[in-house]
């Protein structure tokens, strides 16, 4: 069967002979070392990727993509405006709000909250604190009974369960004739709800009726902002920009990249950073490849000759050296990438493991937001990553595969 000369001789020559185990072994090793770079670049990508997506699922569950209030935090005549808002393009659903902050006091113990009034049922179109409740319902916010959704943490604090009343204290003044006091007001506990960590969201967060807002914080029929839902979370700044054009300037609009925006980026760029920082692995074992194909080729000098000899020209004897390093990349990318599959997969279950056995926790709720670590893979990632494994092995079989073809016959074959 017909084989091409440089690529037959270049694949036999990663079978050593014999007397040349150890230049096989430098080989080998790497090889190897190809594929554990590729193995551990591919998980711990993997494994950012997982980071990333949960802490943006995270966030913007709660967090509100755009935000239109006005510059007197109280917006008058608001149906018309969250209808022509619904009609932009890109938004999926809008959602009136009403503001307000208070102190929350339980059985002598309080803790400042942010008070939100909603509308429970259009709420749920533009977050998804409805499938984050833990105990009660969303839906049993009605008005005129003054019951109220807490964050689990929150509650905790207080000491609180579904069912229990506590009193909420705002800091709008009461003239009285004893003097000025504190508004207050008891609520009904009529559900809890768990986010999760890092974003302070089941820490100071309280959801009531938008009607029992209204009366509580002096808005009549007022409201304080709507919430927009899009489609592209994306698009906000976008959207945002657009509509501070098109609304009358006492319209203020908000995105969430003005809240969220420098973390979202901090996280990019630590992706990046890591990425860059293992991609060395993969350029220093592909590196070793250099010194291998150096020893190869002082080793193979006589071969050289004859084959000069006989006619082979210093390009093919150049390829011949190219496919052997080029044939060690590609084995040692392919187990990378199949090691590095199979560990981006099942990274979770390995480190349970580890903290059953050992009895140790390696992740913590309170300092990296989720308590297991998670990992998903991309292929645009792994494609990246195969394919600068392949052009570092490539690159590295420049140099000796040159040297090789500058070898003279007669000089190589004086001493033999």
């Amino acid at each position: 069967m017909f084989k091409p000369l440089s690529l037959y001789i270049g694949l036999r020559y990663l079978r050593a002979k014999r007397r040349n185990h150890f230049i096989s072994f430098i080989s080998l090793t790497s090889m190897l070392g190809i594929a554990l770079g590729v193995t551990v670049l591919i998980t711990v990508i993997s494994v950012m990727n997982g980071f990333d997506q949960v802490i943006r699922e995270r966030m913007f569950s709660m967090a509100q993509h755009v935000t239109v209030s006005t510059l007197s935090t109280k917006m008058n005549n608001w149906q018309a405006v969250q209808k022509q808002l619904a009609q932009k393009q890109g938004v999926v659903a809008t959602a009136p709000l009403v503001y307000g902050q208070g102190i929350l006091v339980h059985a002598g113990l309080n803790h400042p909250a942010v008070i939100t009034g909603i509308l429970p049922q259009e709420q749920q179109k533009v977050s998804s604190i409805a499938d984050k409740m833990v105990e009660g319902s969303l839906t049993a916010l009605r008005p005129g009974q003054f019951g109220i959704v807490l964050g689990q943490q929150l509650a905790d604090s207080l000491v609180l369960n579904v069912g229990d009343s506590v009193t909420l204290i705002t800091p709008d003044a009461t003239v009285t004739p004893a003097g000025i006091l504190p508004r207050f007001k008891t609520f009904k506990v009529v559900g809890i709800f768990k986010v999760g960590s890092g974003f302070d969201f089941d820490n100071n967060l309280g959801f009531i009726d938008l009607q029992d807002g209204q009366r509580l914080f002096k808005l009549g029929q007022a409201i304080s902002a709507i919430q927009l839902k899009l489609k592209d979370l994306y698009q906000a700044p976008d959207l945002a920009r657009h509509l501070s054009q098109a609304l009358p300037s006492d319209f203020v609009v908000s995105d969430w990249t003005q809240t969220y925006g420098a973390l979202s980026e901090a996280i990019s760029m630590e992706k990046r950073m890591i990425f860059l920082m293992l991609l060395l692995i993969v350029w220093v074992a592909a590196f070793n490849l250099v010194s291998t194909l150096v020893m190869v080729v002082t080793d193979k000098q006589a071969d050289i000759a004859i084959l000069r000899t006989l006619g082979a020209t210093p390009g093919k004897v150049m390829a011949i050296f190219m496919v052997q390093g080029s044939a060690s990349g590609i084995i040692g990318t392919l187990l990378g990438l199949i090691g590095g599959l199979l560990l981006a997969s099942h990274v979770t279950e390995v480190v349970n493991l580890i903290e059953t056995i050992f009895h140790v926790q390696l992740l913590s709720s309170s300092i990296y937001y989720v308590n297991y670590l998670p990992s998903k893979i991309q292929s645009g990632d792994v494609i990246t990553v195969c394919s600068l494994a392949l052009l570092f092995s490539l690159l590295a079989t420049l140099y000796p595969a040159w040297r090789a073809a500058r070898i003279q016959p007669a000089e190589a074959l004086r001493y033999e």
